[in-house]
């Protein structure tokens, strides 16, 4: 997968926030060397988070976000700074832009206490260096002047070195021994992006190759085909969650078996914190809220997963009434105590930053927290199974497989 292809998910998110007129978008500009974002001497240009997904050296593969002025007014301007706390939520790095010829204010104060409270790497930029009167620059900030281009340079190298260094994750090929047979269930039905994979399939099937595995690829209703003209025993079944109970009919039981979405809250680092979050299902009552939550926006179907079928399933595995709220893309509540639960889809867009950050929230408030795979595993009868791969996870589970 080349640095172009390179998906969100996987690309360093780096958002500029500060105060309206603090030159947030002109520095953009000149960090991206494109004319990225709209610039002007009036305040509050920019309405709505700007994004642009590029390689920028030294730093590779990113997404640059450019923000709303955070001290923004009125109803409107309110939801702008709503968007840019989302934003906050989902970086990876974090860019106060201060403008030097106002210094530190209020706004910047409050903006620099998120950052913290929430322990994301950031750095002070101290911009419009290049007017007459400037204040005094706090220890540590980045002078730059967006128009000249000095200290541009000299604050990317800056970014560069806030990029913590993360140890190789792997999806699937530690999992199986090289040369081994594996056999990955992409169901074809509606709900499937035509005339593609989605993303988890694409990125297992890659990461098995590059493990020197062979992965086989069919759809469940050829799975029995595979296995039997496959010629020797898989180590390893991959299914859609949404076909567990077909597949684990299908498949013998001395055979492993999972699904891309558990493999993915493993690479997404929530695998353990979603098994324990799922035994908060059994004890759903009536009119307990659950929040089905996905971190990609897409065409809703008719059958879709995360607002018909899982809560179809889960209403029909607990015997409740269940209230069932969804949200997607980077919409993430910040009050969750509402909810008695939080089912996450895997993550595939969203980075290992920003997942981190939802499972944190969740668990300081208070709420279980667990994923789609895990949840329709427990509710096709297949949880046990599934985590057999996984020992240590598979002996959180009780007698009755929660």
């Amino acid at each position: 997968m080349s640095l172009n292809e390179t998906p969100s998910g996987e690309r360093t998110h780096i958002g500029f926030f500060g105060a309206r007129n603090a030159g947030k978008s002109s520095l953009v500009n000149a960090v991206t060397g494109q004319e990225l974002a709209v610039v002007s001497d009036v305040r509050g240009t920019t309405t709505d988070p700007v994004r642009k997904a590029m390689e920028l050296l030294p730093l590779g593969p990113v997404v640059i976000v450019d923000t709303p002025g955070f001290d923004d007014e009125g109803a409107l301007g309110m939801e702008r700074v709503k968007k840019a706390r989302e934003i906050l939520q989902t970086c990876d790095i974090a860019v106060l832009v201060v403008d030097a010829g106002v210094g530190m204010g209020e706004t910047d104060r409050q903006l620099l206490d998120l950052i913290r409270e929430r322990d994301i790497p950031y750095l002070v930029a101290w911009n419009k260096t290049d007017l007459n009167e400037t204040k005094p620059a706090p220890e540590g900030a980045a002078k730059a002047s967006s128009l000249t281009g000095e200290g541009v340079h000299a604050l990317k190298e800056r970014l560069a070195s806030l990029i913590p260094e993360k140890e190789e994750r792997v999806l699937a090929g530690d999992l199986v021994p090289p040369g081994s047979l594996c056999v990955l269930v992409c169901p074809i039905d509606k709900s499937a992006p035509k005339g593609r994979l989605i993303l988890p399939q694409q990125q297992v099937i890659r990461d098995l190759i590059d493990h020197g595995a062979i992965p086989v690829v069919c759809r469940d209703t050829e799975l029995a085909a595979a296995l039997e003209k496959a010629g020797e025993t898989p180590a390893v079944v991959i299914t859609d969650s949404q076909a567990f109970r077909t597949v684990s009919g299908i498949v013998p039981e001395e055979i492993p078996l999972t699904s891309f979405s558990i493999l993915m809250a493993r690479y997404k680092g929530f695998l353990e914190t979603a098994v324990a979050g799922i035994r908060a299902a059994k004890d759903l009552r009536d009119g307990d809220r659950v929040l089905l939550a996905e971190g990609c926006s897409h065409h809703r179907q008719c059958n879709d997963i995360g607002t018909v079928k899982i809560p179809a399933w889960l209403r029909k595995y607990t015997g409740k009434a269940i209230e069932i709220e969804t949200c997607s893309g980077r919409e993430f509540p910040e009050d969750l105590g509402p909810y008695r639960l939080v089912i996450h889809c895997g993550g595939c867009m969203l980075t290992e930053g920003a997942m981190q950050a939802r499972m944190r929230q969740a668990a300081a408030q208070g709420v279980p927290f667990t994923n789609y795979g895990i949840a329709i595993a427990l509710m096709t009868g297949t949880l046990e199974r599934s985590l057999r791969l996984f020992p240590a996870l598979h002996g959180m589970l009780t007698e009755d497989g929660t």
